[in-house]
């Protein structure tokens, strides 16, 4: 056998030196890992040619004016903004988010009164992954303390139905208000005395459903989009209680004794969440769904729709203010809300809540405000159409239209009615001799405070350097 093997060795050496060269590689790659003769000190280090001090860009007005001025820029359509404000600052060779800054000048070049950093008090729901429905029925995209750590009293939710879907029969541990930012949708309820409530509701009014209420919305013909905010920081759409999931969830022989009925009713029922999908047209006639019960329907004084949109504006210098609370919408207990217009150049007042935070959207416009918190951290953000912006309890600060149209936002507090403290007519209603020894306020000055609280301040000349006394 051993020499068999020999024999049969040799026999193939000519088909091995037969067999073609592998190609060779002229230089070979690389290591993966630099030589350590390229650490620390070394005369001969290599320093790159390019220089970052020829970097093309143009300072838009207000940027060379006084830091402290503050006044907003407006990078919207610069190349290449970059982060200086008067005498602070300096130029950005890159990389960075071009778009992102442009949107943000307060981000990018803050004013001088900046000063360390507060909470995050913006959050664009753009940034918020949207969750799908079914079959193209809609979507929902959420704020919470995941990416708003800082916002712990109150969450929300923007959500879309097409034309005749649903978002499924479900309650939530917490309590939840709304405002429908557009179209219509039929809004239907059942509280724990049996107590049966239905209503068709459009842009600009409200609902409310209290903790543990079961409900369901469905969209009338045209669809709708609604804001909705929970009074919890925490809240999550994904911890909602659904009809579906509840009967998933039990088993068949549960469902069969508790409804009095054959196990194969059920076997048909979804396998789980439905959350949004398409649905029946409601019949036109709401009366045709407003079920009857022994217990009646929902008394009026505790009904969970509010007809908003029909509420005439409260007009002021500068804009217009709606308010709802507890006073007119007893339902919601604990929510209290104003819708705010402010006009081009004016600006919702320096305030603040001293029962509450305050939870914010940007329906329209664009904006800017400076929270302040104690003793001397101030940021300033920017705010778009489909921001959220929150300001906690007791936290100065003020909203300003820095567009050239009007800005609309909601402004929510969980309280039981809506209030805040304006830093103009507490100045104004106090002695102007302590005013003017803290402040160090000329006499002319002090004499045009005003002890009236003003909600939004039109625009002035003022805030220009030609402004000066």
């Amino acid at each position: 056998m051993k020499s068999t093997f020999v024999l049969s060795a040799v026999a193939l050496l000519p088909l091995i030196h037969a067999a073609p060269a592998l190609p060779k590689r002229e230089k070979p790659d690389p290591p993966l890992r630099g030589s350590k003769d390229l650490l620390g000190y070394s005369p001969d280090n290599k320093l790159t040619g390019q220089s970052t001090e020829e970097i093309p860009y143009t300072l838009v007005p207000g940027q060379t004016e006084d830091e402290d001025l503050g006044l907003y820029l407006d990078f919207s359509n610069v190349e290449n903004p970059q982060p200086i404000r008067g005498s602070l600052g300096g130029t950005d060779p890159g990389p960075r988010n071009e778009a992102l800054d442009r949107q943000n000048s307060d981000k990018l070049a803050p004013p001088g009164t900046d000063h360390g950093q507060t909470i995050n008090a913006n959050w664009p729901m753009s940034l918020s992954k949207a969750k799908l429905g079914l079959d193209g029925a809609g979507w929902s995209r959420q704020e919470n303390v995941v990416v708003m750590p800082g916002a712990t009293k109150m969450a929300g939710v923007d959500m879309r139905l097409e034309a005749n879907a649903y978002r499924e029969l479900h309650w939530h541990v917490a309590g939840e208000w709304s405002l429908v930012l557009n179209g219509s949708c039929r809004i239907q309820a059942v509280n724990e005395d049996g107590e049966t409530f239905i209503d068709d509701v459009t842009e600009g009014d409200v609902w409310f459903f209290p903790p543990g209420v079961p409900h369901s919305i469905q969209a009338l013909e045209g669809g709708v989009e609604f804001m909705l905010v929970f009074d919890d920081g925490s809240f999550s759409e994904d911890n909602t209680f659904l009809a579906s999931e509840i009967f998933a969830h039990n088993p068949k022989s549960v469902l069969s004794k508790n409804f009095d009925l054959p196990i194969s009713s059920f076997d048909n029922i979804p396998d789980g969440e439905l959350f949004i999908f398409p649905g029946t047209p409601a019949p036109a006639d709401i009366a045709q769904q407003n079920i009857s019960t022994p217990d009646g329907p929902i008394p009026k004084e505790g009904t969970y729709s509010y007809h908003f949109s029909e509420q005439p504006a409260h007009i002021v210098p500068g804009g217009s203010v709606k308010i709802v609370d507890p006073l007119t919408f007893p339902a919601a207990s604990n929510f209290a809300a104003a819708i705010v217009t402010v006009h081009p150049g004016a600006m919702r007042e320096i305030h603040w809540h001293p029962t509450s935070d305050e939870w914010s959207f940007f329906i329209r416009g664009q904006g800017r405000a400076t929270l302040i918190e104690a003793p001397n951290i101030a940021t300033t953000f920017d705010f778009h159409p489909g921001d959220v912006g929150y300001f906690p309890q007791s936290h100065s600060h003020y909203i300003e239209n820095t567009g050239d149209e009007d800005l609309v936002f909601l402004e929510v507090l969980q309280a039981d009615h809506f209030s805040d403290i304006a830093l103009g007519q507490w100045l104004g209603s106090t002695d102007k001799q302590i005013v003017g020894d803290t402040l160090r306020l000329s006499d002319s000055t002090l004499n045009r405070l005003k002890p009236e609280k003003q909600f939004i301040v039109a625009a002035s000349s003022n805030n220009t350097l030609a402004g000066k006394e």
